[in-house]
């Protein structure tokens, strides 16, 4: 399902197993559980790297182990567990007491892309790999978390109609793209290259040694929106006079 692995004040958190790191009830558990004891563990210095073996980041939610339970009723109550399992995980993300980096070097498809974007920073594979947003095509709407990260997350000055391909016609977005469309930071060459500058990255953001609580509460004022939707609230902190 996952790995993580800390080396130094990094925390390398890894979708293994299978190739399209579908989230599934197992993997949004094991994705939860590894963010609470990376939260746990956090310390001055620390910054969280996500990257996935294979040829998906991910490919969103389960659809087939849903479909599997038998009637359109049933798929359908299966949907909604595992969108409203998930955002735990992205509000747990939203509210990590760190710098977070996404090192995308595979496929990241609706919940997965949500998952990319949900980082402070996105580096990513040049080539093959693409962002979508496979809901139009799959005949089902966004939830209202998604939504509301899409909005607070592509900003440049191209961001509706960056929004608009995206969500409203399919696009299916490559990395040169993406930077284009400020969705993506950079754009790597191989899969060892995205993890190697995000490595690169976490280790200069980590030098800084910014307190991890202060971090995340000025992360979360960015946000309002997503915040709003995902019950988090902010805290004013002064460590330091």
């Amino acid at each position: 399902m996952c790995t993580l692995e800390k080396r130094g004040s990094l925390f390398l958190l890894t979708l293994t197993g299978d190739d399209q790191h579908r989230l599934n009830p197992a993997l949004i558990a094991a994705l939860l559980s590894a963010l609470s004891q990376i939260r746990s563990q956090a310390t001055p210095g620390s910054v969280l790297i996500t990257a996935a073996h294979g040829r998906f980041f991910s490919n969103g939610f389960d659809l087939p182990w849903a479909q599997a339970a038998g009637s359109p009723s049933e798929a359908r109550d299966r949907v909604l567990r595992m969108v409203e399992s998930y955002k735990p995980v992205i509000a747990a993300l939203l509210s990590l007491p760190m710098p977070t980096v996404a090192a995308v070097a595979g496929h990241a498809s609706a919940a997965g892309f949500v998952l990319a974007i949900s980082h402070d920073y996105v580096l990513m594979k040049s080539g093959r790999p693409v962002l979508y947003m496979a809901e139009v095509d799959l005949g089902l709407t966004l939830p209202d978390y998604f939504t509301a990260t899409l909005r607070s997350k592509i900003t440049s000055s191209a961001a509706a109609a960056a929004l608009r391909d995206v969500v409203l016609s399919g696009a299916k977005v490559k990395a040169a793209e993406a930077v284009k469309m400020g969705i993506v930071d950079s754009a790597h060459d191989s899969t060892e290259g995205v993890l190697e500058a995000a490595l690169h990255l976490g280790e200069e953001l980590g030098g800084r040694k910014w307190k991890g609580e202060v971090y995340g509460e000025i992360r979360k004022s960015l946000y309002p929106e997503m915040c709003g939707v995902l019950g988090l609230t902010h805290r004013d902190i002064i460590s330091k006079l």
